[in-house]
């Protein structure tokens, strides 16, 4: 017989007579948490014992673990996950446990923690940016949004360092104004830069949606930041200095990152803490790879 490997999923056996049959060859590989982030979050889970009057074998949470991940990277339904990877019921129910916990979000500390050390966060330049993404089922902190025909949104604010690492967040409903969440996400990005040390004065950039003097009074004398609000427009203005770049454009790239994982493309969690969840997970993954700790 010859084969031919026609992709991850599937591949086709060609018999010497000419017939054609299908062989199944299932593979999550790629939605898999790497091991290097298990090996992390593996570290903050409680430990569970058995039972005093035994019962059913406890799940492997590895698996569990993946089954969480593969939601979040496809979007799919809790019960839509593969059950070789854990039951859709099992991995809600670990889930809803670990974000009780606040696993998730000391995953994204120890990710950055990780990067500081391996590469080194540069507080220098950063960039705070909102986006908008839709939320059929509505639910906490969502609202009309106004660039989609008034369907309900959620909107994310974040802010990254220079090299565009995830450090702080905060989300609202999609009619809420960029500047309202604007303290909200300063005020988390110095809760996870607590314990890092920064001997320059630090710079913000922000677009013209951010132009008012309470920001830039906000920005300056209670955080200590360098406000640069700047158009998109001037930012490509010929006239800038050669080796001067544009830096906020970063941030919008994280969030283009961000938007990867489907189940934060499109928000389908009621709860907005499952949903907070799922992106300080995203930002973690995010850092720990530009951190190059998965090869």
């Amino acid at each position: 017989k010859k084969r031919a490997n026609l992709g991850n999923e599937s591949y086709h056996t060609f018999t010497s007579q000419g017939g054609l049959t299908m062989e199944s060859k299932d593979s999550f590989d790629d939605y898999r948490m790497p091991d290097a982030m298990w090996e992390k979050i593996k570290a903050l889970l409680p430990v569970y014992k058995m039972g005093r009057f035994g019962g059913r074998p406890r799940k492997n949470l590895r698996s569990v673990a993946d089954a969480i991940f593969y939601r979040l990277r496809t979007g799919c339904q809790w019960k839509a996950i593969p059950t070789c990877l854990a039951p859709g019921s099992t991995a809600h129910s670990y889930f809803q446990e670990w974000v009780k916990r606040g696993v998730f979000s000391s995953l994204w500390e120890i990710a950055l923690e990780l990067y500081d050390e391996l590469v080194g966060l540069d507080w220098r330049w950063q960039s705070v940016d909102g986006a908008m993404t839709k939320s059929p089922l509505g639910g906490e902190m969502t609202g009309k949004n106004p660039t989609d025909r008034g369907k309900l949104g959620t909107k994310r604010s974040m802010i990254t360092e220079a090299a565009g690492i995830p450090t702080g967040l905060a989300v609202g409903g999609a009619n809420v104004h960029d500047i309202r969440l604007l303290r909200s996400t300063l005020v988390d990005a110095l809760m996870r830069a607590r314990g890092f040390e920064s001997e320059v004065r630090e710079h913000l950039c922000m677009d013209k949606g951010y132009d008012s003097a309470w920001v830039r009074s906000m920005v300056e004398n209670i955080y200590d930041y360098i406000p640069h609000i700047r158009s998109r427009g001037e930012e490509k203005k010929p006239n800038r200095k050669s080796r001067e770049r544009a830096r906020r454009w970063v941030v919008e790239r994280t969030h283009s990152w961000i938007n990867r994982f489907r189940a934060i493309l499109v928000r389908w969690d009621k709860k907005i803490q499952n949903h907070v969840a799922g992106l300080h997970l995203a930002c973690a993954y995010i850092t720990f790879k530009r951190a190059g700790v998965f090869g």
